[in-house]
């Protein structure tokens, strides 16, 4: 008897025994698999569920075309386009309850966009060499994906990479049997944030909107947490955003390695999902404690908060040059967007005695988010600190409105 079904993706003309190691690993738990090629050159020596040809074929193309492309990186990204649309298609028809791929950067390349085409609550897994790597942007990682480094893998088995192999097996497995996929009963409302001792808005907010028959999750704003809001948001996921913290966005516009990728701050107001905005935490960029301190940050306040991230104080011209980027991403929105501006500052530590306050740098982007937000867009100033509960009291006016008059929905989809 088998439970459970995982669809596994590989080359199995390079990787025949790693995979077929792996499979076995998962069915000598009592799961079922369901194997899917995607190579290009070669062929396998036992044949798989889904066939190379097929994964080409849902492409729109051939292995013959992949292979006449001449370049590799063009041939992957025929295979990776038929690969996930399959993989999406066999979800679907409930043919399988998780994925799991394995390979190098080739593979890997391909298995992000397999874990994207899944909805958030399909457990999907990716073995890889190149595991927590900075080649792999935020942008590509879908918001519940797991990955797993695939030691001594890149050729052949042996006791290291049995190692990694088994227990992922046993991880796929496990995730597909205990897994508790989102629910759909309450509409959600995405919200933004860092810990309580920087913004604490969530303290008020929260229990306001259960009461009010909503569901509310908090992300939190330190990079990952924004590239999952925003893998949601992408997916219409949400009835409304609170996107309250502007720290990784900050992040990337600076050039921070701390950020979410390009598409922070789009990806609800291209969904069309209504939008409040705050400027929480914009004042100030996020780098690895780790790491050496870039130049141009060098003679700025600087906080390590732990011995993984540290903050560095912005300019008022880069605060004014953030509000800028802010608006630009805000006007693009196809939903309605209303932006609070908290004026007696942003943070916790934005407040007189405390180490990060800086009135001339607030004043800087107070005014330039003046002369920079347009209709449609709407924008209310609160004499509060983003931290004080009339913050929250503003918060939820503009959402009871939006509620009241039909902008935010009230039943989940």
């Amino acid at each position: 008897m088998t439970d459970k079904t995982i669809l596994v993706i590989g080359t199995f003309d390079t990787k025949s025994d790693e995979l077929r190691y792996l499979t076995g690993r998962i069915a000598a738990q009592g799961g079922a698999v369901v194997t899917m090629d995607v190579s290009v050159l070669g062929d396998p020596p036992q044949a798989t569920d889904v066939s190379k040809h097929q994964v080409a074929e849902a492409a729109g193309s051939s292995i013959q075309a992949a292979i006449d492309s001449g370049d590799e990186n063009a041939a992957m990204q025929i295979m990776a386009a038929g690969a996930s649309k399959l993989t999406a298609e066999l979800n679907a028809t409930g043919k399988i309850d998780a994925m799991i791929a394995l390979g190098g950067t080739m593979g890997t390349d391909l298995a992000l966009d397999c874990a994207l085409a899944l909805p958030m609550g399909v457990p999907k897994y990716i073995v890889s060499t190149v595991s927590f790597s900075p080649l792999i942007p935020p942008e590509r990682l879908s918001p519940d994906i797991q990955m797993i480094l695939w030691a001594g893998g890149l050729y052949g088995l042996n006791s290291v990479c049995k190692s990694a192999l088994s227990q992922a097996a046993g991880a796929v497995l496990g995730a597909a049997r205990a897994v508790e996929p989102p629910r759909r009963d309450r509409p959600l409302v995405g919200m933004t944030s860092l810990g309580k001792s920087c913004l604490s808005y969530m303290v008020d907010l929260k229990p306001e909107l259960e009461k009010r028959g909503f569901e509310v999750a908090v992300f939190h704003s330190t990079g990952m947490g924004g590239r999952a809001f925003e893998g949601l948001a992408a997916q219409g996921s949400f009835a409304c955003v609170m996107d309250f913290c502007m720290q990784e966005f900050t992040n990337g516009v600076h050039g921070s390695v701390v950020n979410s990728g390009a598409d922070r701050l789009s990806s609800a107001g291209r969904a069309g999902t209504p939008q409040i905005i705050a400027p929480g935490a914009s004042d100030l960029v996020d780098m690895p404690t780790w790491s050496e301190i870039p130049e141009k940050w060098r003679e700025r306040p600087y906080h390590a908060h732990n011995r993984l991230i540290a903050s560095v104080a912005i300019t008022p011209d880069e605060r004014r040059h953030t509000a800028r980027e802010i608006a630009g991403q805000l006007a693009a929105a196809t939903g309605p967007v209303h932006v609070i501006l908290p004026t007696r500052g942003i943070e916790e530590w934005d407040k007189p005695g405390e180490p990060a306050h800086d009135p001339v740098g607030l004043d800087a982007f107070l005014d330039e988010m003046r002369k920079v937000i347009q209709p449609p867009v709407r924008m209310s100033e609160i004499d509060a600190h983003i931290n004080d509960r009339a913050f929250a009291d503003k918060a939820l006016e503009i959402f009871d409105a939006w509620v009241a008059d039909g902008t935010v929905r009230t039943a989940p989809e």
